[in-house]
């Protein structure tokens, strides 16, 4: 059933009742040509993308949980391409065109809202590097405004300018930059997926690898085992442990990010502002509630919850940029595992294992690379080669030294 305003029309007619379930329910098959490990933005889109790009339609995806109870529903909603370096523009910015046209792409109601990412400064040094990073967006044909003080006054003049401890000297704006409805990211691309035949099934967790000669046969799973010609890894937080059942020690480590959310409050920031003097980011969403999130964790976790002291960072940060929040109440908080590598940047690459790819590696910008991450990785299954854009997110960049330092923020790496 395609979405439309007829479709709503002649369903509001009958009591809404004759609606389709958005996706199948199926029992695992013997055997798929390809299984997604992982029921997340970037697995489910992998999948679509396998089938609508390379009509490779023998696919199945298995989460341990319910489609949208990892990441891809714990996140902050912030998409966005100012990137600076040559390994990471065009792949941002392909995801970003991507997130352009993807609701008519899938048939569903993403709610992509290009508003607009500020990104502030606070410091000549720190004005300077925002100008190489829009000369370096510029460069590869990325949106890219540097603003003044005054200028980012108009855009948001509740901030705090004048006597805070890091005045505000201007900021870099991406406008085509924004947010996406998190949770419809992963019902639209299950929904597309299903309706190219990909089987989703939930509830299915991996509890290890059969391999024989150096060579994927399947996955073992809660539900049986289920036979695989190629299996691809999008586990996010969870990289390490899938890895460690395939004899894989990666250069990845597990941390919180916590998000938050306040009560809802009439219309206030209508674009994303991040803190150039402390790690705190913030938009607000449809519902009126202001969403915010700062630094993962201090320390390695499995857990989707954080702790008080990180709760504590972020609120400071917020209350630095914009005082007034301090009256608004917070909602409601939770947490999403980030495998972060050591450099900052994501991993999209065939593995020592004959038939086992991976996908992993995104620090802070998993959200916002959905798209590009799931056609990339699409095309590494496929066609065995990596997608120009994604060229450099090779697994062995660590032990070559050609690492991507964009923030250089993943935790202590494993280097073997």
């Amino acid at each position: 059933m395609q979405y439309s305003v007829f479709s709503l029309l002649k369903n509001a007619l009958t009591g809404h009742r004759h609606w389709q379930p958005a996706w199948r329910d199926p029992q695992p098959r013997a055997h798929y040509d390809v299984v997604i490990v992982g029921g997340g933005g970037h697995g489910l889109a992998t999948a679509y993308y396998l089938a609508k790009n390379h009509g490779i339609t023998n696919v199945a995806v298995i989460e341990k949980g319910y489609i949208g109870s990892g990441n891809v529903g714990r996140n902050t909603t912030i998409v966005r391409s100012n990137y600076l370096l040559p390994g990471n523009v065009p792949f941002y910015e392909w995801s970003m065109k991507l997130w352009e046209g993807l609701e008519q792409n899938i048939n569903y109601n993403a709610m992509v809202s290009q508003r607009g990412v500020l990104n502030l400064c606070h410091s000549d040094a720190q004005r300077d590097a925002f100008a190489r990073r829009g000369n370096a967006m510029r460069l590869h044909g990325v949106d890219s405004e540097l603003l003044d003080k005054e200028q980012v006054r108009k855009i948001a003049p509740y901030l705090n300018f004048d006597d805070a401890r890091f005045p505000i000297q201007g900021g870099l704006l991406q406008p085509r930059g924004g947010t996406v409805r998190h949770d419809a990211v992963a019902w639209g691309y299950a929904r597309a997926g299903d309706q190219r035949g990909v089987d989703i099934i939930q509830n299915c967790e991996v509890t290890g690898f059969r391999i024989a000669n150096g060579k994927m046969m399947g996955v073992e799973t809660t539900r049986g085992f289920i036979g695989a010609g190629k299996v691809g890894m999008a586990v996010a937080g969870n990289t390490s442990r899938v890895a460690a059942m395939a004899g894989m020690r990666l250069p990845i480590e597990s941390h919180v990010l916590q998000a938050f959310v306040s009560e809802g409050i009439k219309p206030l920031i209508d674009t994303v502002i991040t803190f150039g003097a402390g790690h705190f980011y913030i938009s607000q969403s449809d519902k009126g509630g202001l969403v915010f999130g700062g630094d993962i964790d201090g320390y390695n976790s499995y857990a989707q919850r954080g702790n008080l002291p990180t709760i504590e960072d972020v609120c400071e940060g917020g209350m630095a940029l914009m005082p007034m929040i301090g009256r608004v109440r917070m909602l409601r908080q939770w947490g999403g595992i980030m495998d972060m590598s050591m450099d900052g940047s994501p991993i999209i690459d065939r593995t020592p294992v004959d038939g086992l790819y991976l996908n992993a590696g995104w620090c802070y910008g998993g959200f916002k690379a959905t798209p590009a991450s799931g056609w990339c990785f699409a095309h590494l299954i496929a066609r065995d080669a990596p997608h120009a854009v994604a060229a450099d997110y090779r697994l062995d960049r660590f032990a070559t030294g050609h690492a991507i330092d964009e923030k250089g923020q993943g935790a202590q790496p494993n280097l073997h």
